[in-house]
């Protein structure tokens, strides 16, 4: 006879909802605490250092159904360190830079933003951990850890710090551009380069003994998750662990329509709390969950 365990098999379709940029205003903050309380929002990746970091602890406290995960931030935003411990990898100014390209260039060819990468990315993982909310997963703003130098870094120190799931950003061509305009060619174009280095994140995060989902969707419509799009991804959503991504606030403010050009924060906070959105995960048998829970 078969034990109870094996009889027992995890389901065709698991989902992860997060809200990325935890931290980065009380807006956002405000759209995850409500969302996570009165929606269906599973799960929230925190910017360990950014302004309204604090204010998202404290929310974060209080929501023991929110997954909280650590969003490694090195582009686009400002370091936990001095920036003078670590000159290689941030402007005059002390930010990090917003050209992701030139920034992955500079991780590759220089021993001391490699060696300042880990440093930082470390301050980030203690920053997490100082905070006390239990370590839901691990991801890297603009999905920057598709970078292998970067990859390897955070995974060294995920297994330090005792992290054992990682975002794999990995997005079907079949379902690209739900929700938003059609994708160019040369978006098109770079999608393709990249299956090359998603092939070898993905063998590397299983050398790592990590855990990750197979599928993660909101990276071409990022910014454009209403209503309709959801309920659509809802309806084509692949089997294994998918995990979709969105960047909600309660309001638009000038500052992040500087920080998110042609973002509608606003449309994506109403799809987490959307009542459709809630029926439709009903009617389909299922139950969003972070990282941890998944099977």
């Amino acid at each position: 006879m078969q034990s109870a365990d094996v009889l027992v098999q995890p389901p065709m379709k698991q989902l992860i909802i997060t809200a990325d940029d935890f931290g980065l205003c009380e807006e956002v903050n405000e759209a995850v605490e409500a969302a996570s309380r009165d929606g269906i929002l599973s799960a929230a990746s925190l910017m360990v250092s950014a302004p309204a970091a604090a204010d998202a602890i404290a929310r974060a406290a209080r929501l023991p159904r929110l997954r909280v995960g650590l969003h490694i931030v090195l582009v686009d935003g400002r370091p936990t360190l001095p920036p003078a411990e670590i000159p290689a990898l941030v402007d005059r100014n002390g930010a990090f830079p917003t050209n992701l390209a030139g920034a992955g260039i500079r991780w590759f060819l220089s021993p001391a933003a490699r060696r300042q990468l880990q440093r930082e990315v470390g301050a980030q993982f203690e920053a997490f951990r100082a905070t006390g909310l239990a370590f839901d997963h691990v991801n890297v703003h603009n999905h920057m850890h598709v970078h292998p130098t970067l990859l390897r870094i955070v995974l060294r120190l995920a297994a330090a710090f005792g992290v054992r799931r990682i975002r794999f950003p990995y997005e079907p061509a079949s379902l690209r551009g739900i929700g938003s305009r059609a994708l160019s060619w040369s978006e098109r174009l770079g999608t393709l380069a990249l299956l090359p280095w998603l092939k070898l994140m993905r063998y590397r995060i299983a050398r790592a003994g990590m855990r990750h989902n197979d599928t993660l969707l909101g990276i071409s419509a990022s910014g454009h998750l209403d209503e309709a799009a959801v309920v659509a991804m809802l309806e084509r959503l692949p089997d294994g662990i998918t995990e979709i991504c969105f960047h909600p606030a309660v309001r638009q403010t000038d500052r992040l329509a500087t920080m998110m050009p042609g973002y509608d924060n606003t449309a994506e906070f109403a799809a987490l709390t959307s009542s459709l959105v809630a029926e439709r995960l009903h009617a389909l048998g299922l139950r969003p969950t972070g990282f941890a829970d998944v099977r």
